[in-house]
């Protein structure tokens, strides 16, 4: 059987090679186009990040790859829209693709609903007043948000330098009791190799950035993304939520 391919648009260059790493984990074609403007995490900035050009953009650069289905690989430049502007974008997405479309924030939002969850916390690498447009995100979604912390990182850039251990403490620092998962929502951290220790850690699910996004695409072909050492995302078979 013929590997799926999803393709990702990726704003410029930080924490992309978690993207070949679920890859061989899961034996589908994940290829990456990128999309460059300022990664400063403000917000007309990311409003611009996420612009229907610039989405254009990636797509054209996707083509190549003929894709199955298309994903916006950005969290806060997609719930930065607001939940119905996170919608259309992904519908102009798909129109401009000819195939299907998601984003990281949408993602987020079906992988909770997946794993029958509904209380979360957050540990946010943004500064507070983008993290904040995630909470309402979620809120829109049905999701309560327990517990949110800012690390107040400027930049896309200085997230991508983040080392393991200091992931691990990040999540291990920003956990709430009544949450029942912890999401950690930037694809400009590196997350996919240490999902076994966030999870062994914290004794409950943990939903990342590029763990969602690449679900979510996988899902958006029929596949059934199952794959150890990914997460409880990637564990089992989930509910069917897609739209």
């Amino acid at each position: 059987m013929q590997a799926p391919t999803v393709g990702f648009i990726y704003p410029d260059h930080a924490a992309e090679d978690d993207y070949p790493l679920a890859a061989a984990a899961l034996g589908a074609h994940l290829p990456v186009a990128h999309i460059y403007g300022t990664d400063l995490h403000a917000v007309p900035e990311l409003l611009e990040l996420g612009s229907p050009e610039k989405l254009r953009v990636g797509a054209a650069l996707l083509a190549r790859h003929r894709p199955a289905a298309v994903v916006w690989a950005c969290t806060s430049g997609s719930f930065v829209y607001g939940p119905a502007g996170a919608r259309e974008q992904v519908r102009a997405l798909a129109e401009v693709a000819g195939v299907p479309a998601t984003s990281t924030s949408l993602a987020f939002a079906d992988a909770v609903h997946a794993l029958g969850l509904h209380a979360v916390a957050i540990a946010a690498s943004y500064p507070d007043e983008v993290a904040q447009l995630f909470v309402e995100f979620l809120a829109d979604a049905g999701i309560d948000v327990v517990s949110m912390s800012s690390a107040g990182i400027d930049t896309a850039a200085e997230v991508g330098t983040l080392t393991p251990p200091q992931v691990l403490r990040l999540a291990a620092d920003n956990d709430h009791p009544d949450a029942q998962a912890l999401l950690i929502p930037d694809t400009a951290m590196h997350t996919m190799a240490v999902l076994p220790d966030l999870e062994a850690t914290l004794g409950k699910p943990v939903l990342t950035a590029n763990q969602v996004t690449i679900w979510a695409g996988l899902r958006l072909v029929g596949a059934e993304p199952v794959a150890p050492g990914l997460g409880s995302l990637f564990a089992e078979r989930q509910i069917d939520v897609r739209r």
